[in-house]
């Protein structure tokens, strides 16, 4: 088990950054097994940038899907997505709506999150090529590879409330033999640290206690960003209060899609867990699934499919935290971005980050 997406069997993560002067941007892309995954979405912030979320309501004729982007650029962004249709047309990868095999229609969801102008160059967003790259270098990986977290691919310019977000990733596999797992990208109106505490608020309720930071780092912390805060005001307002956190959970689990329809919704608590507040106007939080169907679940047993949805907060409360915990400063002209490690400098138990 690598905590990561890539721990359900056949599914590949890929990121790519846009590149040049000015640029803080990206794009990831979830690449299903062959044959795709049963796939749904639940979005719930007021302000989405989202691509062929339709196709994944259960009552409509798109059963399967073989990818999924997540960008940055806000409604821009979403172009990388016509990239990875691109490749997957390439692949002969999609609905099938011909009698030759090259003949058809790849279905790829998107969702996109406001990131524009913090690399200072407000045009510097993914495209098509972006969305290209991240297929390919998804495509290129080995089954079961490590998933990079922090500022890469839709992460490369996220910022939680007031400090630097970014990719994160985690898996738990359960005693009936499933796997579920997130990957996110954060990138949160709300805030992912306990003001009182310096706790991030995703550790609360997970397993074992919170550890604290010192109290003398945590209001060394709060000075600092305070004066970030003041120095971004002076200098014209800081970055547009638009934000969106976007995340797929995944499993190997047999689930029809109401029921994956289900753990997209359920996932959105464990969002509502790490980010305080969550789903607001200036958001765009949404919740994709994606269900492999390479392990027998008994769709009758609600208690069976019930861990499954409960796995599902869990793990993307902990991909959050993941994330934040992976995501490293940012200093240029669109902006000064802190990251905690920076910020608190140690592990919460006191000892040294390595």
């Amino acid at each position: 088990m690598l905590d990561a997406l890539t721990d359900v069997a056949g599914v590949r993560v890929g990121h790519a950054q846009v590149g040049g002067d000015g640029a803080l941007s990206g794009t990831t892309v979830v690449l299903a097994p062959e044959g795709g995954a049963v796939a749904a979405v639940d979005v719930r912030g007021g302000g989405p940038g989202t691509r062929e979320t339709d196709a994944l309501d259960p009552r409509n004729l798109v059963q399967r899907v073989d990818a999924i982007a997540l960008t940055g650029g806000s409604a821009y962004g979403l172009d990388a997505a016509s990239g990875v249709v691109a490749w997957l047309e390439e692949q002969g990868r999609g609905v099938r709506v011909g009698v030759e095999p090259g003949q058809v229609v790849p279905v790829v969801p998107a969702a996109a999150l406001f990131d524009l102008g913090r690399g200072g160059d407000w045009r510097a967003r993914p495209d098509a090529s972006t969305g290209r790259a991240a297929v390919e270098a998804a495509a290129a990986s080995e089954p079961g590879t490590p998933v990079a977290e922090g500022n890469v691919g839709a992460g490369t310019g996220a910022v939680a409330g007031q400090l630097k977000g970014g990719i994160g990733t985690a898996s738990v596999r359960l005693a009936s033999g499933v796997t579920v797992a997130a990957l996110v990208a954060v990138n949160a109106a709300g805030s992912v640290l306990d003001p009182r505490t310096g706790v991030l608020f995703g550790e609360y309720g997970a397993g074992e206690p919170p550890a604290h930071p010192a109290p003398a780092t945590h209001a060394a912390a709060v000075r600092r960003l305070a004066r970030e805060r003041e120095a971004a005001e002076a200098a014209g307002g800081g970055a547009p209060p638009f934000n969106t956190t976007i995340a797929v959970v995944a499993t190997d689990a047999d689930l029809v899609r109401a029921q994956a329809q289900k753990l997209a919704g359920t996932a959105h608590d464990g969002m509502a867990r790490a980010v305080r507040p969550v789903h607001l106007l200036t958001d765009g939080d949404t919740v994709f699934a994606l269900a492999t169907g390479r392990v027998r679940v008994e769709s009758g047993n609600p208690v069976a499919v019930n861990e499954i949805l409960a796995a599902g907060a869990d793990v993307l409360a902990r991909a959050i935290v993941k994330a934040v915990r992976a995501a490293r400063s940012v200093q240029g002209p669109g902006g000064t971005f802190l990251a905690h490690a920076d910020l608190y400098g140690e592990e919460p138990d006191g000892r040294l980050e390595a």
